[in-house]
């Protein structure tokens, strides 16, 4: 059966599509990886927006503009939940760090135990670090033993511009925003010993790195919601 799942983020978009090749055509360029006849595609929110496509089921925060039934929608904790479920140790910590919020589920005895969600906060997106690194120019973060000690994005964009201003080097600066990210996400998440983590952060050397400052870090990548969703 043809099944093609969307994970529709604020800034970035996730599909699977499973034993089809329909979307090939359209998003060839997007394509990530292909194994066991599921094509994995990572694209800005945008683009899908440009054309008109169905989705057998769907979420994240974008995904109310394309859904044509409500039957088709799952929340993004029940996604996360049921998407690492089969992932992670019987006790075990997953952490959801994306472009606009910060959520997490804890198992117990291979149980769902409990979750937090934080979408209030700026200063635990990756929308932030993305516009950051474009209006300074940066290409790449290497990590920093120094954290910015913030509660909010605003007042990393402050900390940051002193600091430019002061003649550190914008990398630099942004490094220690991203090592208060870091740190703020092991606090979020009550400091356990070991988090899995998911979402587009997985990519960033910068913030896994700093973020084993103080815990162990399993890297479970992008597609862990689309994969909640894919079956169900």
């Amino acid at each position: 059966m043809k099944k093609t799942v969307l994970d529709a983020g604020t800034t970035w978009s996730k599909i699977i599509e499973k034993n089809s090749n329909t979307l090939k055509t359209v998003f060839k360029k997007y394509l990530v990886k292909s194994c066991n006849n599921m094509n994995y595609y990572i694209l800005p929110s945008a683009v899908i927006k440009e054309h008109e496509l169905k989705f057998d089921a769907m979420t994240g925060h974008m995904s109310e503009k394309f859904i044509d039934s409500k039957e088709k929608y799952t929340n993004e904790i029940i996604a996360l939940t049921k998407g690492v479920s089969k992932l992670c140790e019987e006790n075990s910590m997953i952490l959801d760090l994306g472009s606009r919020d910060a959520k997490w589920v804890r198992f117990k005895n291979g149980k769902f135990s409990d979750l937090d969600w934080n979408s209030a906060c700026a200063s635990s997106t990756g929308a932030t670090i993305e516009m950051l690194k474009k209006f300074y120019n940066v290409k790449e973060l290497q990590p920093n033993k120094n954290k910015y000690n913030i509660t909010c994005g605003i007042f990393g964009f402050e900390k940051i511009m002193d600091d430019i201003a002061n003649g550190e080097d914008a990398s630099d600066a942004i490094a220690k925003f991203v090592h208060g990210i870091a740190y703020n996400a092991w606090n979020f998440c009550k400091k356990p010993e070991k988090i899995y983590l998911s979402g587009g952060f997985c990519e960033s050397r910068c913030f896994c790195e700093s973020l084993e400052n103080y815990c162990k870090v399993e890297k479970l990548g992008r597609f862990v919601l689309c994969s909640g969703i894919l079956e169900n």
